[in-house]
């Protein structure tokens, strides 16, 4: 169980810019199909999940935790931009103008609250609330029976296992998290941003982030052309994986209670 659970918050720390703040009558509509996981190599266990290639979405059953409040989505599976140019200059004046957009949606950003829906490499969806300060500061909370929630505390992110009461901790600093938190960030100086498109619904900015102990990981944060607002984004992890992730329900006026943030450490060692 811990396990799941912690490989759940990992698909949040180890590969995402997180959401950014939208009006709250501003739901997402699309939430991409992740790609079916590649096969494992001869000998190898398969991922956990089995994945699967899924259709267009149906509407949930009861059983499956989606929220209520969640509109129906036309699920869709874009295509992947294909690696770009690596600095600045290499991008044309529309490009650079569309990733100054979202500059200028991100360094407007202060306080943010609301729900998200996490859709996984096997077409499992998990949803919950987060809370966002900057700068440094988010908690993510997922909903029943999962127990984790993740906590940045300004330096530090910490995932926590709630029903074994046990937990990790991470430098804010080596997660993608560092992008959304940040105080002002400029995409093209501060990340490699390796693609920046747009068609008529989305604005799509890919960041690609190399790790030796990690290795390569591909972020492509989704915004509406229309009201330049946060979608959803897609990381794929360095064996292929994709997990796709939408927010909506989001309160930019609301601020958040401190306490949420803090991190106790001393269950580390218990």
């Amino acid at each position: 169980m811990r396990g799941t659970a912690l490989r759940t918050a990992s698909a949040l720390l180890l590969g995402i810019t997180l959401a950014l703040p939208a009006a709250a009558q501003n739901l997402p509509s699309t939430a991409p199909l992740p790609r079916p996981a590649p096969l494992p190599k001869e000998g190898a266990l398969p991922p956990l999940g089995a994945p699967r290639a899924i259709g267009p979405a149906a509407p949930a059953p009861a059983a499956q935790a989606v929220t209520p409040k969640l509109p129906p989505a036309a699920i869709t599976n874009p295509t992947p931009a294909a690696p770009g140019p690596r600095n600045a200059t290499a991008f044309d004046a529309a490009q650079r103008a569309a990733v100054e957009r979202v500059n200028a949606y991100l360094n407007g950003m202060g306080f943010l609250v609301g729900d998200f829906v996490q859709v996984g490499p096997d077409g499992s969806r998990t949803n919950g609330n987060f809370y966002l300060q900057k700068p440094g500061k988010i908690r993510f909370e997922y909903n029943p029976p999962s127990p984790v929630e993740l906590i940045a505390n300004g330096s530090t992110v910490a995932v926590r296992d709630r029903k074994l009461a046990t937990q990790d901790v991470y430098p804010l600093s080596q997660t993608p998290l560092r992008f959304l938190l940040a105080e002002k960030i400029d995409l093209l100086r501060d990340a490699n941003v390796v693609n920046i498109s747009q068609d008529e619904l989305f604005i799509s900015v890919v960041i690609e982030e190399k790790s030796v102990v990690a290795g390569t990981h591909k972020l492509m944060i989704m915004f509406g052309v229309q009201d330049n607002q946060l979608k959803q984004w897609t990381i794929t992890d360095p064996q292929g994986y994709d997990t796709t992730i939408a927010i909506y329900n989001l309160d930019v006026s609301r601020r958040p209670d401190p306490r949420l943030f803090v991190i106790n450490f001393e269950r580390m060692l218990q």
